[in-house]
């Protein structure tokens, strides 16, 4: 955990193809100064647009996570922005050429390395958190996040498919840059072959190869190369739930508790966050605080 906040030390680019669109797109990560946030600037509009990334920007969660405002979308955010909140990044300038961010190999890990090869810049403004001092809980439908006092960051996560390959899985992670880097950041999105088909008749998953995602048909993965991690799939879960909680505007100092989550849950939840203001407090963390950890809902499978 850091004091201060962090940003850049200089800009990061790529480009790639829109996991739906199909389309080309550019994308530079540029530094921001402190209390900025991250704030995507669409350069392919008049005007040049930008979009904060919070979550009360969110329009549309049936597929990816889509923030907008005044007419301009940006699409499928989760992955960068858990590349840059899982190296502690929470000021950056995105800007890119098209509405739908570039799905690379279908992780946050080409995110990752850029961020790293371009550097990190401390600013001199204290990191604030939301520290939790009670427990926030959201259950539906079998679904359920949590969120639970802690002195680290930790996320804990759990999914259930009925799938030979899948099946039940389950990964905590104490969040750190490392952590971050070497257990979360390149586990990949995963989908059903049957699902990516429909999907395509219907104008989407333009941009869906072997390259940018795991495949799974009715027995197997088809990707030759095959799991990067023998949990990949919750292990991609984790890393979307950082994307989505990322979009708080300002880290957690708290521990997440999710099973059977995805955006549209996810989304739900940091509503729900919002509305129970005496369940938590902003501070930075060189304060001392005097949360003792409760006990939280263990993983339900």
């Amino acid at each position: 955990m850091y004091h201060n906040q962090r940003t850049l030390l200089k800009p990061a680019h790529c480009s790639g193809v829109g996991v739906h669109s199909g389309r080309e797109v550019n994308l530079t990560i540029k530094p921001a100064p402190a209390n900025h946030g991250v704030r995507f600037v669409r350069i392919d509009l008049p005007g040049r647009p930008d979009v904060p990334a919070l979550f009360n920007m969110v329009v549309d969660t049936s597929l990816a996570t889509v923030i907008g405002q005044e007419g301009a979308i940006v699409s499928t955010i989760e992955h960068m922005m858990a590349g840059l909140a899982g190296l502690s990044i929470e000021n950056a300038i995105v800007e890119l050429d098209a509405y739908e961010m570039p799905i690379m190999d279908g992780s946050a890990g080409v995110f990752t390395e850029m961020i790293k090869r371009a550097g990190i810049k401390t600013l001199e403004m204290p990191r604030y958190y939301f520290i939790i001092n009670e427990p926030i809980e959201l259950e539906e439908d079998g679904k359920f996040v949590g969120i639970y006092p802690s002195s680290t960051i930790k996320i804990s996560c759990s999914i259930e498919y009925d799938h030979p390959l899948i099946q039940k899985q389950e990964y905590e992670v104490e969040l750190t840059d490392e952590s971050f880097e070497t257990e979360i950041s390149r586990a990949r999105t995963f989908g059903f072959i049957h699902e990516i088909e429909y999907l395509k008749r219907y104008g989407l998953a333009r941009g869906a190869t072997l390259e940018t995602g795991i495949a799974i048909d009715k027995d197997d993965i088809m990707n030759k190369e095959g799991l990067r991690y023998k949990d990949e799939f919750v292990r991609h879960k984790i890393l979307d739930c950082i994307g989505d909680f990322s979009l708080l505007g300002i880290p957690i100092l708290g521990h997440i508790v999710a099973h059977k989550s995805g955006h549209a849950f996810n989304q739900a939840f940091l509503k729900k966050f919002f509305s129970e203001k005496g369940a938590w407090e902003t501070r930075p963390i060189n304060e001392r605080h005097g949360a003792e950890p409760v006990k939280s809902k263990s993983l339900a499978i």
